[in-house]
Formats: structure tokens, C-alpha cells, sequence
């Protein structure tokens, strides 16, 4: 039996590209990041003593402020001159193991192949009590940027994460969460920014559309 609908009215929606292809950035604060920065915000206390981040350390100066003793910045390769590390987290290299009080790692594993080596990396270079603070893309457009640079591979869901960190972490160490719902990762396919948005609209979760996934992790 065919069932009547009412007629949608899609407006600005009904398009085969996106609003802004580039995130959200042409717009404002991509959606993603309103996420990335609640996580770190809560937990800014773990963001202390030698402090590790790929690409940057704005982060770590944000969210670390006075309790960061020393900052780190890791690179996969010699190409950002701001890099206290060259290394691949995905393979073996020589990054100093039981030496970082914590490892900022927001949307990096996507990158890597070897994402299981690269976890087990980064629990190998955290000292006894440090903590991992990553995200991760559930529900995502692709980086063409990066893909064509160093490859983009995967998508993550809350279970998928907290397994992968509990391997080397122990599962009673792992903190695992998903962020978002169908409004917000649509607005962010969209490439629409946090403004376009209420805050409520952005803070409610649907564990059906996980747009990103947040961990954390501690080495005991």
C-alpha cells in the first residue's frame, strides 16, 4: 500500500554540493570543533607537565595554560619547521618512550593505516599515569588535502575506539564518548558552522549519528 507524505521543503538543502566545502571554515567554527573543544575543555586537568600535539600546540596552550611545564609538537614528516618530533605514530620509529604527561590527538588516526601500531605507540611514549586525549570523525566528509598527503582510511564509531584503546590501555582505563545527532551532522556534510546552529541543537546527542568520537585513556 503506498503511503501519502507531506511534500518537503529542502530550500537552501536541496543541492548535490555542499554549502561549504571546506568544513564549515568559509562560515565560522566547523561543528566538529564546538565537540573537540568541550572534550578538551572537561578535561583540561589532564593537560599538565610535558604535553604532546600533532601539528601544533594550540591546544595545549589553551586548554593547559600554567600546567604545562613543556610543549611538544609531533610531525609525521621534516615539513613543519614549529615540530619538536618527526615521527610516524603508525610505524616504528624513534620516539622516546615513558615520556609525555599527556598526548593531545585530535583527528589524526583517521590518517594512519596502521592505526592499531599507532595506538600502541602512543601508550609506549606516555609515561606511567599519562593520558591520552584523542577524537575522531565518525560521521565525516573526507580531507582531500590530507588524503592526498598521507591517506585517509577510516571512520569510528564509540565501540570501535574503545577497543582499540583498551588493547594496550586496559579497558578499565579507557573513557569513550560520541557527540552529535542527525541535525548537526547533516549541518556539517553542509559544511555549515556552530552560528548556524543553536546550542542546543549542537549539545544534543543521538548515539544513532555519532559525528565524532572522543577518548580518553590512561597508562597506569
Amino acid at each position: 500500500m503506498n503511503v501519502s507524505h507531506p511534500a518537503l521543503d529542502l530550500g537552501d538543502l536541496r543541492r548535490v554540493t555542499p554549502i561549504d566545502s571546506g568544513f564549515g571554515l568559509g562560515r565560522g567554527k566547523p561543528v566538529d570543533r564546538h565537540y573537540i573543544e568541550d572534550f578538551l575543555r572537561r578535561y583540561a586537568g589532564d593537560i599538565r607537565g610535558r604535553v604532546l600535539e600533532v601539528a601544533e600546540d594550540a591546544y595545549t596552550v589553551q586548554y593547559g595554560g600554567s600546567r604545562v611545564a613543556a610543549s611538544d609538537i609531533l610531525h609525521v614528516d621534516g615539513s613543519n619547521p614549529r615540530a619538536t618530533f618527526i615521527g610516524d605514530l603508525g610505524a616504528a620509529n624513534d620516539l622516546p618512550s615513558d615520556t609525555f604527561d599527556c598526548f593531545i590527538c585530535t583527528q589524526t588516526l583517521t590518517y594512519i593505516y596502521d592505526v592499531q601500531q599507532a595506538v600502541k605507540t602512543i601508550h609506549r611514549i606516555l609515561r606511567p599515569g599519562g593520558v591520552l586525549l584523542t577524537t575522531v570523525p565518525g560521521i565525516s566528509q573526507m580531507s582531500p588535502y590530507d588524503r592526498d598527503r598521507w591517506g585517509e582510511y577510516w571512520r569510528f564509531t564509540a565501540q570501535s575506539l574503545g577497543r582499540m584503546l583498551g588493547e594496550p590501555f586496559g579497558s578499565d582505563n579507557v573513557e569513550v564518548e560520541a557527540y552529535g545527532n542527525v541535525l548537526a551532522s547533516t549541518a556539517f556534510l553542509q559544511g555549515l558552522c556552530c552560528d548556524d546552529l543553536r546550542k542546543d541543537e549542537l549539545d544534543h546527542r543521538d548515539q544513532r549519528y555519532q559525528m565524532l568520537v572522543a577518548g580518553r585513556a590512561v597508562k597506569r
